[in-house]
């Protein structure tokens, strides 16, 4: 589900950068001021479904050909348990991210990753997305400001029409600036994915439609096994992502996210999903730190 959202969040980045234009700097809290070659250096812990790691990442700011800014970094010296973990990633990936409000995120390149990293990988390009759509949309410019950011896309597929017959999600996004402290030269902000409030997301049969979790159901996936049955679930993935942004220029300080995944699933004989088995539920959080590193 996590790579799912990711897309869904790339999606919606595009969107926006096509639909409005760049917020003016003074009056933004969170713009990003680039400076060409600034260092960046974050260490980023994690926990998932009981599993503990800890990655470090290094960045420096560069211009692609277009001459935009982008942060591209390299990772190394994950721990899996406290333990040294060997990566096979090649010494030259580079993982390229950009808070310039004027770039459309783009999905990271994870052909070629361990399999390991692609957690690491995938949730620090959630971090910077999710800073560069307020940043980009400009309606969070002083303490207490709020915007509920309703998805304009529908729901993001996977279905291959063969083995997933349905493979759905869908988020919106709540936004809200918590503190700007010029004290401590920092803003601090939340953004929460959480599912549609109207329910947006098509549901094949009725016990599907009851929530899961706090809200309502933003995924759903019908696989069709070997056996000719169908393996249905439905289920609620939100993230609250709290970002401490540098009021100098704009880069990510430090930040937190914690993301909840709560499915049910049944084997059906029915392509309805009306003739099905017992309910099986199945709940993981996950819980990631990234910060800088001195």
């Amino acid at each position: 589900m996590r790579i799912a959202i990711t897309f869904v969040v790339i999606g919606v980045g595009a969107c926006v950068g096509f639909a409005q234009s760049p917020a003016a700097a003074p009056a933004n809290p969170l713009h990003r001021e680039y400076r060409e070659g600034q260092k960046l250096a974050y260490h980023m812990t994690g926990v998932n479904d009981g599993w503990h790691y800890a990655i470090d990442g290094d960045g420096a700011v560069t211009k692609d050909a277009s001459g935009r800014f982008v942060e591209q970094f390299q990772w190394t010296h994950m721990t899996s348990e406290g333990q040294p973990v060997a990566l096979t990633t090649p010494a030259d990936y580079r993982q390229r991210l950009t808070l310039d409000p004027g770039v459309n995120p783009s999905a990271p390149d994870v052909r070629n990753v361990d399999p390991k990293m692609v957690g690491p990988v995938t949730d620090l390009m959630t971090f910077y997305v999710d800073l560069w759509l307020p940043s980009k949309l400009g309606v969070l410019k002083k303490a207490g400001d709020h915007f509920y950011f309703r998805n304009p896309m529908g729901p993001s597929s996977w279905a291959d029409g063969k083995t997933v017959l349905v493979g759905e999600d869908l988020i919106d996004f709540d936004m809200t600036l918590k503190s700007v402290d010029a004290a401590a030269g920092t803003a601090l902000v939340e953004v929460k994915h959480v599912g549609p409030q109207d329910g947006r997301l098509p549901l094949k049969a009725d016990w599907m439609k009851t929530p899961v979790g706090s809200g309502a159901n933003n995924w759903v996936e019908i696989r069709k096994d070997a056996d000719g049955k169908y393996e249905a679930g439905v289920g609620s993935e939100t993230f609250t992502v709290d970002i401490t942004v540098s009021l100098a220029d704009g880069h990510i300080v430090r930040g937190s996210m914690e993301n909840p995944v709560i499915t049910v699933s049944r084997v059906c004989e029915d392509e309805a999903l009306t003739k099905c088995g017992e309910l099986k539920r199945k709940e993981i959080v996950r819980k990631i730190e990234v910060g800088e590193r001195r």
